[in-house]
């Protein structure tokens, strides 16, 4: 039995790699010598950089950048060859650089993220992917646009940093400062969702709350945002709400769009296509996948979405086995899942599950496995029709 093991990271609990390498056990548990493939999977957020870079066998670059609130870190991006870079947003706006008690997107900013874009045009990239996921930010991408020399004026003029709570106060931008290199570098964005910029389906609304936000706070970001929004319509003739992603990562999705002429694509299907994962999949018997939590965001476009779509298309069946599976998953079996498993179970709190993460997931994939076998010649009979 071929099994092909690509299942997204748990965030803060396991990793893409970890997840891999429980599967491969658990399976050699329950079947003869199986065949097992493993890929790092990440859709442009954390763990993105490091399955971009071992699947190109690049390397790693460190520099020096400002978090989201501004504090200065180390971080790093990959050079995947060919002048090519593969730049990922947690690495410097990542929610996870924020601890929970200071959460908070309306003083959050992605200027860090513009730093890393810099710092790769420094070194002669002009071939640079973002992978945008995992954001700690609701600005709009002010605050990675004013590090590459954009600036969002206020109405005295001034110049505004690009923090959330900055939204409301943009009256004009003045592009003329941008980097001048930028004209003659290719610009790739790895968005794992499709939302708008604006509206009860945008940034603030749907990723607010996750990044800290308040019932009194997102009714005043997504002023904020709206206002921003309008300033570049009237500015610019583009609306961003007409732009599939652009409020991913807080609306940096629209201003790597708009100022830097950024082509946005599915954030896995960009790995998938770099990883190689469609030739694996010849002659593959099964797929297992999961995530954190799977939910109505994941078949948005998310990673566990874009490997069913690729595995229905070559009639592999797909399991599902996630950290717990919430609502909104109906469509899930129209893209082929054929099983979604939990994790955690009746009574667990999120707590003790992160807490015994490995633990829990090798037993409920060694479970998993040991009811595929039971049933694998029903679902061999049946695998045309998923």
């Amino acid at each position: 039995m071929k099994i092909i093991a690509a299942s997204d990271s748990f965030k803060g609990s396991l990793s893409s790699g970890e997840a891999a390498e429980l599967l491969c056990k658990a399976a050699g548990e329950v079947f003869d010598r199986p065949e097992t493939v493993t890929f790092l999977i990440a859709d442009g957020g954390e763990g993105t950089a490091e399955a971009v870079v071992k699947a190109a066998g690049g390397r790693y670059i460190n520099c020096k950048v400002h978090d989201p609130l501004m504090n200065i870190i180390n971080a790093s991006y990959g050079d995947i060859g060919g002048g090519r870079a593969m730049i990922e947003m947690a690495a410097a706006s990542g929610l996870t650089l924020v601890p929970d008690e200071k959460r908070n997107p309306s003083l959050t900013t992605s200027y860090g993220t513009g730093e890393l874009i810099k710092d790769a045009l420094d070194r002669g990239f002009r071939d640079i992917t973002v992978g945008i996921g995992g954001s700690a930010t609701n600005d709009g991408g002010m605050g990675c646009m004013s590090a590459l020399g954009v600036k969002f004026l206020d109405k005295n003029g001034n110049a505004l940093l690009g923090r959330g709570d900055e939204l409301e106060r943009v009256c004009s931008i003045d592009i003329s400062g941008l980097d001048s290199r930028i004209k003659d570098t290719r610009f790739t964005v790895m968005c794992d969702v499709t939302n708008p910029l604006c509206g009860v389906k945008g940034a603030t609304y749907t990723f607010g709350p996750q990044k800290g936000a308040e019932s009194e706070m997102l009714s005043r970001l997504e002023k904020g945002m709206i206002n921003y929004r309008d300033e570049i319509k009237k500015q610019f003739g583009t609306d961003p709400d007409s732009i599939k992603g652009a409020g991913a990562a807080g609306g940096l999705g629209a201003a790597l769009k708009i100022f830097l002429g950024a082509d946005l694509r599915s954030g896995i299907d960009t790995l998938l296509d770099l990883t190689g994962f469609e030739a694996a999949l010849i002659g593959a018997d099964l797929v297992i996948t999961g995530e954190g939590r799977t939910d109505s965001q994941t078949w948005q476009g998310k990673a566990v979405c874009g490997i069913a779509k690729r595995a229905k298309e070559k009639n592999v069946p797909v399991m599902v086995l996630s950290g717990s599976i919430g609502e909104g998953n109906e469509i899930a079996y129209e893209t082929g899942i054929k099983k979604m498993v939990s994790v955690m179970k009746d009574g667990m709190t999120p707590e003790y599950a992160m807490e015994h993460a490995k633990e829990l997931y090798y037993n409920a994939a060694t479970e998993m496995f040991k009811n595929i076998k039971e049933e694998w010649q029903t679902w061999k009979t049946n695998t045309n029709s998923i």
